[in-house]
């Protein structure tokens, strides 16, 4: 049979539910939806000419692809191309279609150096490597056994430090737009952000449809939000933390480690009994924390790179 690779088309069911369950089969530690897979393609900003692809079979979808400018980034040229083939469906071509489509389309848009997250597992090395990739920056992701594993009791909050949800700041979301600019900025890894949009944050991050306001914990010192631990859920048990992080101006203070305590306590509560995270291998801080919560390693990722022209 043959493989065909095209643009997904995100208003048609099977398109969007496909996408999202190849993505769970290959990627199992990080949370998609039919609804998230469409956020992100219609709600993505025009500088970033995000496409989504998917490789069909006989009808089905059997590899998906995200491809995007790094628009916020602080170097021009550089690009997104993530792939991944559902685990029974590979050997048919579908990843290098996918890979060579994107490639060619990222080109076309001026694209110097590419990335591309890939599982550290030797099919994937393989095919990373085939395709003139090389190993970069490695993270990993992290499980905890939100049902049966004790987590550590909640200690008594700091003076002068009020936790909140990110619900109590659905009425003026900036303050946690501008905690998000500079956490994002001090992150770990090669391709250094600059968030600066605030009606594009709104669009992407603030309404994506995993996002719980409720299970994310803010820490708020004098008023304004200076840590905080941002958690994505979808009317399943699973639970994932996007992002963790503290202002500059009071990091030290294990504001971070407390907000991501208070929403695990918060998740298990709902009813959540698995916690997904992910770390880079350098963020020696955010291991420390997660290793004293009980998240134990489930998998490596690799940033893969490749330089174009």
């Amino acid at each position: 049979m043959t493989v065909l690779v095209r643009d997904l088309r995100p208003d048609v069911p099977a398109d969007t539910e496909g996408f999202a369950r190849v993505r769970r089969l290959a990627l199992p530690y990080i949370l998609f939806s039919p609804e998230s897979v469409r956020h992100v393609l219609t709600r993505s900003h025009p500088d970033a000419r995000f496409r989504s692809l998917v490789a069909e079979e006989d009808g089905e979808v059997i590899g998906t692809a995200q491809v995007a400018l790094a628009h916020e980034s602080t170097e021009p040229g550089q690009a997104y191309v993530n792939v991944h083939v559902h685990p029974e469906r590979t050997g048919r071509g579908a990843g290098h279609l996918l890979v060579a489509t994107a490639e060619e389309y990222l080109a076309s848009l001026g694209a110097t150096r590419l990335y591309s997250w890939v599982l550290d597992e030797p099919a994937n090395v393989r095919f990373a490597e085939r395709h003139g990739y090389r190993a970069g920056r490695p993270a990993r992701f992290l499980r905890l056994d939100l049902a049966h594993r004790t987590l550590p009791p909640l200690p008594q909050t700091p003076a002068g430090v009020e936790l909140r949800t990110a619900a109590d700041f659905a009425a003026d979301p900036r303050p946690l737009f501008e905690l998000d600019a500079e956490t994002v900025a001090d992150e770990p890894g090669e391709v250094t952000l600059a968030y600066a949009d605030y009606e594009a944050w709104l669009a992407e991050t603030w309404e994506h449809p995993l996002l719980d306001l409720d299970l994310t914990i803010v820490a708020v010192v004098d008023g304004r939000p200076v840590a905080f631990s941002v958690a994505y859920s979808g009317g399943t048990t699973r639970y994932f933390t996007a992002m963790t992080g503290t202002a500059r101006a009071h990091r030290g203070r294990g504001l971070a480690k407390l907000a991501k305590l208070h929403s695990l306590h918060r998740a298990r509560a709902a009813g959540h009994t698995e916690a997904f995270t992910g770390n880079d291998a350098g963020n020696g801080p955010m291991i420390a924390i997660n290793k004293w919560l009980g998240y134990e390693f489930c998998a490596t990722e690799v940033r893969y790179v490749r330089e174009l022209g």
